[in-house]
């Protein structure tokens, strides 16, 4: 193992702003505190939220790096004192609490799994954040089952993808929204028994078909207020909404929530980030006994749409804002 440089390339945001202001910059190469591990990184993960910390809407927790990048793939080279899951040399992807546009980056133990079987530092890269998020929002506070029904708005994006393949996998009809007729074969790809194009299809009524009028189980929503009233016309009975995002606003005006109700629905909601490292633990150790198998197995997996060197992390956020992207974007060291 080469000895760990002082230094190190990073990507500042400066004050923040558009995705210009994203350029490489030299610092000190972080340090393990107690519990965490060192990770040289080969690969990192580019999510929305990156995008919303760049214009200054999404900071991170104290105590935590400022640099973006939220996971990242590559081999642990230095343990802070308790830290003994991982050695030195092991390679693991990792849900940082940021500072993943880097060469090295930290991350609690905890938040840290062994690459999937078969997978390279790129694939490794693209699983930490999506999985995380929909594993503790679809099946944690949604509660999908086997057999339910499942409504996933952008089921072509990292979130969606991930989501429509892990509920085939485990047994629900999931169907999804998406915004061009590209993007919705590519829904069926991933595991959707139908997708409808929102430009030109009422999701509500789709949904109403396919369910036999009956209505969905679980709605995972992404765009917060614009949704909001159709989500709750969307779902049957004991329904539950999940929102994850708040791309379309996060206030609801005119909304008619009888439905919550009348239905008896349930109406939740969370952002990954701010949870603490042993319910993050909790959540990979989960992954690890449910998904990780799938994973190894070839069953699912993220679709890469492009890789951009670290370098270049301005044009992988305008890919990133652009919305054409059908999967996940990742940054390359190695």
């Amino acid at each position: 193992m080469p000895p760990i440089p002082e230094t190190m390339t990073f990507i500042a945001h400066g004050e923040g702003g558009g995705p210009e202001v994203l350029v490489p910059a030299t610092g000190p190469v972080p340090r393990p505190a107690a519990g965490e591990v060192l990770i040289r990184v080969m690969a990192a993960g580019v999510n929305r939220p990156d995008v919303q910390q760049r214009k200054g809407h999404y900071p991170p927790p104290k105590g935590a790096s400022p640099v973006i990048g939220l996971e990242v793939a590559g081999e642990v080279v230095a343990l802070g004192e308790g830290a003994s899951r991982f050695r030195v040399g092991d390679r693991v992807c990792a849900l940082t609490n940021g500072g993943g546009y880097a060469e090295y980056a930290v991350a609690p133990e905890p938040q840290c799994l062994p690459w999937p079987e078969g997978f390279d530092a790129t694939r490794a890269a693209a699983v930490p954040e999506t999985y995380f998020t929909v594993w503790a929002n679809l099946f944690g506070h949604g509660r999908l089952a086997s057999g339910e029904t499942v409504l996933i708005h952008g089921g072509t994006s990292g979130i969606g993808s991930t989501a429509l393949q892990l509920a085939r996998e485990f047994g629900a009809r999931p169907f999804a929204t998406a915004g061009s007729p590209e993007k919705v074969r590519a829904c069926v790809e991933f595991g959707a028994e139908e997708a409808f194009d929102y430009n030109t299809q009422d999701f509500v009524e789709e949904m109403r078909r396919v369910t036999g009028g009956k209505g969905g189980d679980v709605v995972l929503d992404m765009l917060g207020a614009l949704y909001f009233g159709r989500n709750l016309r969307v779902l049957g009975m004991d329904g539950r909404l999940v929102i994850i995002a708040l791309m379309g606003g996060h206030e609801v005006e005119g909304a008619d929530i009888r439905p919550i109700m009348v239905k008896r629905l349930t109406v939740t909601g969370s952002t990954m980030r701010p949870r603490t490292t042993e319910e993050k633990g909790a959540i990979a150790r989960a992954l690890e006994e449910k998904v990780w198998p799938v994973l190894s197995a070839g069953r699912c997996g993220p679709r890469i749409h492009a890789t951009f060197p670290l370098a270049e992390a301005a044009e992988a956020h305008r890919l990133m804002e652009s919305s054409t992207h059908i999967g996940k974007i990742v940054l390359t060291l190695a």
